[in-house]
């Protein structure tokens, strides 16, 4: 993999960790945001092994 791919992909991990830490900003409840992450967690992980 080259640098410069290697840099982009970190950023866009960055910009969208960035964007859910402004989501659970105006959740509610914590346990609805636990639930929330735990399930793109799952969702992500299950998607990276395709």
């Amino acid at each position: 993999m080259c640098n410069r791919t290697s840099k982009q992909l970190a950023g866009f991990i960055l910009f969208w960790i960035g964007i859910g830490m402004i989501v659970m900003l105006f959740m509610p409840n914590d346990f609805v945001g636990i639930l929330i992450s735990g399930g793109f967690l799952l969702l992500g992980y299950t998607l990276y092994q395709m």
